[in-house]
């Protein structure tokens, strides 16, 4: 009996054993499975989209100044104030700043007494509806592909793996390198071109000047 008990916990150990490696091949066959689709998906859409590691939400700089120049008397307005057209943001001498559009101020010189030159920056502002994703294509990763128009999408690091909406709205005539570099290096040197994405501003207010993003445009 004793016997007969010893080979029948034999026998089932076997066919646990047997049963593991069964399942143990399974998880392996399935998860070649889903690499090769990870695989596939990440090379039909490269092969559609153009990812762009470096790209920034920025806007254009408006700088106000006094045009006789003179001591800063008062500064009305501080960083992250929203202001109107032809509200005053400083006084210099006898002269009062005011800005000729709507926009957000993101700097402001707060020395008082300071004299300034005629020109000379006193605050500087943007315009929210002037923001854009500036993407940093580099010439050889698919900048010939991309054209006014088409489709893009964006993540913004701030806001993690959120997708925001936008169009391609200018590509740069030029390089962001503005000499010309002659060296004696044989690798060839790499230049990249602004390529800049238009976003509905209303839309996606939570979006500021300066955040560091990714972006992906669509080649259709």
């Amino acid at each position: 009996m004793e016997m007969e008990n010893i080979m029948q916990q034999n026998e089932s150990n076997v066919n646990g054993q047997s049963s593991t490696k069964k399942n143990l091949i399974i998880l392996a066959i399935l998860g070649f499975i889903m690499a090769g689709i990870v695989a596939g998906m990440y090379v039909f859409l490269s092969r559609n989209q153009v990812y762009v590691e470096k790209s920034q939400i920025v806007a254009p700089i408006i700088n106000l100044s006094a045009q006789n120049g003179g001591k800063l008397e008062k500064m009305y307005v501080s960083p992250g104030d929203t202001v109107s057209e032809n509200q005053i943001v400083a006084q210099v001498g006898q002269e009062l700043i005011k800005p000729k559009g709507s926009g957000i101020i993101i700097s402001t010189e707060n020395d008082m007494g300071k004299i300034f030159l005629p020109g000379e920056t006193v605050v500087s502002m943007i315009k929210p509806d002037d923001l854009r994703v500036v993407a940093q294509v580099e010439e050889d990763k698919g900048l010939s592909e991309i054209k006014v128009g088409q489709r893009a999408f964006f993540t913004v690091d701030a806001f993690g793996s959120k997708k925001f909406d936008g169009i391609v709205d200018e590509v740069s005539p030029t390089s962001r390198q503005s000499d010309v570099v002659f060296n004696i290096s044989s690798q060839r040197q790499i230049n990249e071109f602004n390529v800049k994405i238009r976003f509905d501003v209303n839309k996606y207010p939570e979006l500021k000047n300066g955040m560091s993003a990714k972006s992906w445009i669509y080649k259709d």
